[in-house]
């Protein structure tokens, strides 16, 4: 479908983008910053995977909201998506809380950091909103979904996933006739309602809204003068509208974009520390289940400058090499051998160490004669001279954050505790 100028509907839309969301089950890895802005993927933020399936649907005009420890998100952001071009009828805003409704006030909800900038949104004037979580992992054609929006009349369309109904309580769950209309939404069930058909599983909410815009922003006039409303999407806006108006479901796989390998349609929520380690782990299988090599559908993010990787050393038991894994640029693998491990931009391995399902953020040192094995070590740790990971729980458990899986957080903190 096209508008009357004969362009794809995307043409006609903006890009919300909420990213102000703190990611506290990410533990000390969000710290200091954003979930959003947490690494992924070796040279990737978790925000770029929302941002780069906007540009990549023709999107030009795109908004995003941020809020807690935003410092190192906005940074990125200026830094990668600094090429949009108003003269091309592009545009990119970043959109901090900055109390410009109320001095007392920061966004109180997703719903109210939408509220909050309606002049700046009313400035570009678009026919329709694209509201979207800045925290997931997936890619996704979102002209499919307006085009569904628009086919069906809807007053909102909701996309959603099919997930198994014991694992549908933390997300907004709708109930959906024969035809996809939503009859009932309702926020983190106890008892998920199932599929029509398929009583077995349930469609969650992906956090991803289609709107007319003034019809959105009818709701979230109404909502803000509701003193009852928690100013949510999931939790007040898309119940009410289900209640009195047409709110339809839009399934994943209906617009999902798999390269000709990926097998499954791939969305993940890494909002926990076993998540965010097994979907970076992905990634290193001979065929990932999502595809950062595809050409047709770029993940978009800051091309820094830098040196290429290096591996160094060719003696027996001193020999640079990596297996199943993914070396960022600036990186330098001197005698050292990591395997299904993720090496971010300037990690440094020294002899003798080695790296068996880790993931290292950017700017890692690792000492010679280390062991690490199951780890998440965050940006700019220096991992002392033979220190070992992975191979005593107990131990562990004692010196760092620990999943029940046996995955280890490590972070500057961690071991500078280790040297006093």
């Amino acid at each position: 479908m096209r508008t009357q100028t004969g362009q794809p509907l995307a043409r006609d839309a903006m890009a919300y983008v909420l990213a102000g969301g703190r990611g506290s089950r990410l533990k000390e890895l969000t710290d200091n910053r954003a979930k959003p802005a947490v690494y992924f993927g070796g040279m990737s933020r978790i925000v770029d995977f929302a941002l780069s399936n906007a540009i990549n649907s023709g999107i030009r005009r795109i908004g995003v909201a941020t809020q807690y420890k935003a410092h190192s998100l906005i940074r990125h952001m200026n830094r990668a998506w600094n090429f949009m071009r108003p003269e091309r009828n592009e545009s990119f805003d970043i959109l901090p809380a900055s109390q410009r409704i109320s001095e007392m006030l920061w966004y109180e909800g997703t719903a109210d950091a939408v509220y909050q900038n309606i002049d700046i949104i009313e400035a570009h004037a678009p026919r329709y909103m694209v509201i979207l979580a800045g925290d997931h992992i997936y890619k996704m054609d979102y002209e499919l979904m307006l085009q569904q929006h628009v086919n069906s009349g809807a007053d909102v369309t909701v996309g959603c996933l099919v997930v198994p109904r014991e694992e549908a309580s933390g997300f907004g769950v709708m109930h959906v006739d024969a035809r996809d209309r939503i009859t009932a939404f309702i926020e983190k069930p106890a008892d998920p309602p199932g599929i029509p058909g398929d009583p077995d599983n349930a469609l969650a909410s992906m956090g991803i809204y289609v709107f007319d815009t003034s019809f959105l922003f009818e709701q979230l006039r109404r909502d803000a003068a509701d003193p009852g409303s928690g100013r949510d999407f999931g939790g007040d806006l898309i119940p009410y509208i289900v209640k009195h108006g047409k709110a339809q479901a839009h399934r994943f796989t209906a617009s999902c974009i798999r390269a000709a390998e990926e097998i499954e349609e791939y969305w993940r929520d890494v909002g926990t520390l076993d998540a965010y380690f097994e979907a970076n782990l992905d990634l290193t299988d001979t065929v990932p289940k999502l595809d950062m090599y595809d050409r047709e559908w770029p993940i978009w993010t800051d091309s820094r400058v830098a040196a290429p990787a290096k591996f160094v050393h060719d003696e027996e038991g001193r020999r640079g090499h990596a297996i199943s894994s993914l070396i960022s640029q600036d990186c330098i693998v001197s005698g050292a051998y990591a395997r299904r491990s993720l090496l971010f931009t300037g990690v440094k391995m020294g002899s003798w160490s080695c790296a068996d399902e880790a993931v290292i953020l950017p700017y890692c040192n690792i000492g010679r004669h280390a062991r690490l094995s199951r780890v998440i070590i965050d940006s700019g740790v220096r991992i002392p001279e033979g220190l070992v990971v992975g191979e005593d729980p107990i131990l562990d458990g004692q010196r760092f954050r620990r999943t029940e899986t046996g995955v280890c957080l490590i972070t500057k903190a961690m071991i500078e505790r280790l040297e006093l």
